[in-house]
């Protein structure tokens, strides 16, 4: 079956609280809101069916993880079944006892799971204690064909690494999915947090450049505090679509939910490459050290 021309993206920004069940509904009314708007394929916020727990090392919110195929993806793909949406569903994956994965399942629009992707870089910052919760993924950077286009979902930290975004474009993605829970420490913010921002969307707008593509990166919005106390994360919001010279088509708020739309005419991404030919002109012989952790000038190396 030829694939289609041009595609209508949608991004669900979103507060998250407590409730998984209640996440869940609300994600449910806000995909069928994204289908009013004509939207063909739909992507949650990163671990959208709670709070970010990560603020803390609990063993308690290992109880949120889920299996995949299970509860929430029978419910998606419901929905996307009903609607004829491809739907990214990012969850907190329960893979064995003891294994957890921050993972994001591709429903397609005949309700079946076209793929999942388990996210590869996971972080360790204050706030940020992922490697607490989540084993790194083992599947690489797969994309994924679906009834509306081919597509590849990052996740998060994976947004500053341009290594995924290549090879998720190499197996012929048109559009990354970056799926995210991000924000200031609030004593950070009046100093850095416009820098810190615009680093965000600059990195993610230089993905869409380099590669060609299109790049949607969702996030969710509020103010999240942990129970054990703390500052807690503000998260940013400013959910965003770029185009394969990472023109910005649309924006969301800082802070308010919102669902965002906007066309990826795939006819682009050949006019965009036979322009800027960066695919053509890689040095696929001379890229060896990529896969060394750092390369040490001679005579540095100890022993």
């Amino acid at each position: 079956m030829p694939l289609p021309k041009r595609l209508t993206v949608a991004l669900v920004q979103m507060a998250c609280g407590d409730d998984p069940a209640e996440n869940l509904r609300n994600a449910v009314v806000n995909i069928e809101r994204a289908v009013e708007k004509k939207a063909q394929v739909i992507c949650l916020p990163e671990l959208f069916r709670s709070r970010y727990f990560c603020q803390t090392e609990d063993p308690a919110f290992f109880d949120l993880a889920e299996s995949i195929p299970g509860t929430a993806t029978e419910t998606l793909a419901g929905v996307a079944r009903k609607h004829g949406v491809v739907v990214v569903a990012p969850l907190f994956e329960r893979r064995a006892p003891g294994l957890y994965h921050n993972s994001a399942a591709v429903i397609d629009a005949d309700g079946r799971i076209a793929g999942l992707y388990r996210k590869m870089h996971i972080p360790d910052d204050p706030a940020y204690y992922e490697k607490f919760y989540f084993t790194p993924g083992d599947l690489g950077f797969p994309a994924f064909s679906t009834r509306h286009g081919r597509i590849a979902a990052l996740i998060c930290w994976d947004q500053w690494y341009p290594e995924g975004a290549r090879l998720a474009a190499l197996q012929g993605a048109a559009v990354l999915f970056y799926p995210t829970a991000i924000g200031w420490h609030p004593r950070e913010k009046e100093e850095d947090g416009q820098a810190q921002r615009e680093a965000w969307k600059t990195v993610q707008r230089g993905h869409a450049i380099a590669n060609g593509v299109y790049v949607a990166a969702v996030n969710r919005i509020g103010h999240e505090k942990p129970s054990a106390g703390g500052e807690g994360i503000e998260f940013w919001g400013s959910s965003f679509i770029a185009d394969p010279q990472g023109i910005v088509l649309a924006e969301a708020s800082p802070d308010r939910e919102e669902i965002l739309v906007a066309e990826a005419d795939l006819a682009r991404l050949e006019e965009v490459r036979r322009n800027w030919p960066f695919l053509r002109d890689r040095r696929i012989d001379a890229y060896g050290g990529i896969t060394s952790r750092f390369l040490d000038e001679p005579g540095l190396k100890e022993g």
